[in-house]
């Protein structure tokens, strides 16, 4: 009977080994060798990947650009809509088309370093959409193109300043790319606004 009992524990003491083997993870200060828990890979938190964070003054430009951007391809499918001048029209169709490439290469340029875009213009970009819609006609064309001198005058500068000034290569490098087409709608607004105004004096903007 002795034996039974004393192979009975033997068998225990064996199994026992196994069976705690096969329990949780020992907490914090178990043993050098034990296996360690298995830990959820943590998520990366935006900027801080390779790249990823951008300078306060890039991206106040990255978001200037993003709104300016949709506010130009807005307006600019009004006026390929409802303009009476050809040159107009055709101005207007081209900022839907130019400003659209710009536009999506800034958002994968923006997506490469974890900046969230706007998603739509701001008020007072509304608000001058919202004023155009209002006008037909002849008003409409010297409306809208008084508009577009003002908007690419500001437009040049803040790609000239980003494409000398920014601290981030790649976005320095997509102002640099940009900046020419930008000067070109500049000179076209500008020779388009004056002979819609009737003079070359006609730079001015139309009344809000």
């Amino acid at each position: 009977m002795k034996r039974i009992i004393l192979m009975a524990g033997l068998t225990c003491a064996l199994a026992l080994p196994a069976v705690l083997a096969g329990q949780s993870p020992k907490p914090a200060g178990q043993p050098a060798g034990a296996a360690a828990p298995t830990a959820t890979p943590a998520r990366p938190t935006p900027g801080s990947e390779g790249h990823s964070a951008i300078a306060a003054a890039d991206r106040t430009f990255v978001m200037n650009a993003a709104r300016g951007g949709m506010a130009e391809v807005e307006m600019g499918r009004v006026a390929a809509s409802k303009a009476t001048d050809a040159d107009v029209k055709q101005f207007g169709q081209r900022m839907v088309d130019d400003h659209s490439k710009a536009n999506d290469e800034l958002k994968a340029l923006a997506a490469s370093k974890n900046v969230t875009l706007p998603a739509e213009p701001t008020a007072k970009q509304k608000a001058d959409k919202a004023r155009l819609d209002k006008l037909s006609g002849a008003a409409f064309d010297r409306a809208y193109m008084a508009d577009m001198v003002m908007d690419h005058n500001k437009d040049v500068a803040e790609f000239q300043h980003a494409a000398a000034t920014a601290a981030d290569p790649d976005l320095k490098a997509w102002a640099a790319k940009t900046l020419p087409t930008l000067q070109d709608h500049q000179k076209s607004a500008k020779t388009i606004n004056a002979k819609v105004h009737g003079s070359a004096a006609g730079t001015k903007a139309a009344p809000k």
